[in-house]
């Protein structure tokens, strides 16, 4: 099982596009996986026959288990895999998790039965629940002051209880899985992998990044006749999103600062304008990426957000669609926010939170006036960007809003 993102312990098989026995080429598509935040297809690594498939649809693996084999022409089993000393005294089929908590527990896995395939964590629990009147409660405790099973202590771990308030009813007062017991918890929402990996990541940004905000009304009129204009030439429906990217991605060029990022204690300035586009889906939100912003026409970047915005929100993002992000912009108008303060994406250095647009009463040449009105919220990383790098980006930013000069298209 491949690691395709920093902070992936598992990936999620969800179907093979080869069967067992069936050459391969290296470089083709053999398998498409789902982790935390993306569905993608994996590449053969080798050419060969696809062998000793021990992953199913559905199953999730821990990253770096091997889940198939691909064997060279005239090449066997026997001769492709390395055997260890171990694994060929007992010919016994298990994941590394099963093999250390059987070697924690002195367990002879050939006694395990599993119930698939192979030997899992869980089968080697139950078998350690099933002996634990057979076993000394010396062997249960593995060293430990409290005797419990490690299906028990897992779940007390889990539950928030302390062992010591337990009685087992195992050997020797050893505590099993049925003695620990199951709290009564309000019902949990927000448990999916891309809500997980979104509370993480903010989390760390919140807690790392010394973080401050710059804000700046905008007039829309011009932006607001750039679209309307704009839109009775595009294929593909312009969004204010699409103009916002299109001036954003301008202004990074004169502000390279603003487009760097916190890297290994240090300033690392990025070399292309990769915009990111925050957008809400069912299970959380996720930053799909439009690369090289600044060399892309409106209709070109209207297309690409139209694109990785509908397979985001129908699950099948690519992983090079979340990756190289230098520059992200939230847009929550179409809800009826004002303003916002949004939460830098690490390791950018800002990001740009935009508010609605709305009539407001403003002075225009020493007289009030409505006006079609826009807050921006610049997001910074004070690391990265101070107040003096992020005031003048900010304000080309809204400048170009209020004339767009040079952007009409």
């Amino acid at each position: 099982m491949p690691a395709l993102e920093m902070a992936q312990d598992s990936g999620k098989i969800l179907r093979w596009l080869n069967a067992e026995g069936v050459p391969v080429v290296k470089g083709e598509p053999i398998m498409e996986i789902e982790t935390d935040k993306v569905t993608v297809e994996i590449e053969a690594p080798a050419s060969g026959t696809l062998a000793r498939v021990t992953a199913r649809a559905g199953d999730v693996i821990p990253v770096g288990q091997t889940i198939a084999l691909i064997l060279a022409p005239g090449e066997s089993i026997q001769s492709g895999v390395a055997v260890s000393a171990a694994q060929s005294k007992d010919a016994v089929i298990a994941s590394p998790v099963a093999r250390k908590i059987a070697d924690e527990h002195h367990v002879d896995l050939s006694r395990v039965k599993p119930q698939g395939g192979r030997i899992e964590k869980s089968d080697v629990e139950a078998y350690l629940e099933a002996t634990a009147d057979r076993r000394p409660p010396t062997a249960l405790a593995n060293t430990q002051r409290i005797a419990a099973s490690p299906k028990a202590r897992r779940l007390a771990q889990e539950r928030g209880i302390d062992l010591a308030t337990l009685r087992g009813a195992g050997a020797g007062g050893a505590i099993l899985a049925a003695d620990v017991p199951t709290p009564t918890l309000p019902r949990a929402i927000g448990e999916g992998g891309v809500w997980r990996v979104m509370a993480e990541r903010m989390t760390t940004s919140w807690t790392t990044a010394p973080h401050f905000y710059l804000t700046r009304d905008a007039n829309t009129s011009r932006l607001i006749a750039w679209r309307a204009s704009a839109n009775k030439r595009a294929p593909e429906k312009i969004t204010y999103t699409d103009l916002l990217v299109k001036i954003v991605a301008v202004v990074l060029r004169q502000h390279p600062r603003v487009n760097a990022a916190w890297r290994d204690g240090a300033i690392a300035l990025n070399d292309a304008i990769n915009i990111g586009i925050a957008v809400a889906i069912e299970d959380g939100l996720i930053v799909p990426v439009i690369p090289r912003a600044d060399t892309l026409s409106i209709a070109e970047i209207a297309a690409r957000r139209a694109d990785v915005v509908a397979r985001a929100q129908a699950g099948k993002l690519r992983l090079d669609d979340l990756q190289g992000g230098t520059f992200t912009l939230s847009n929550l108008g179409m809800y009826g926010v004002d303003a916002f303060h949004a939460i830098v994406n690490p390791p950018q250095a800002a990001l740009l939170a935009v508010g609605r647009i709305a009539e407001r009463v403003v002075a225009v040449n020493g007289q009030p006036a409505v006006q079609p009105m826009m807050t921006l919220t610049l997001s910074c990383d004070h690391r990265v960007v101070d107040g003096a790098r992020g005031a003048p980006f900010l304000s080309a930013v809204a400048n170009l809003i209020e004339e767009p000069l040079g952007l009409l298209e």
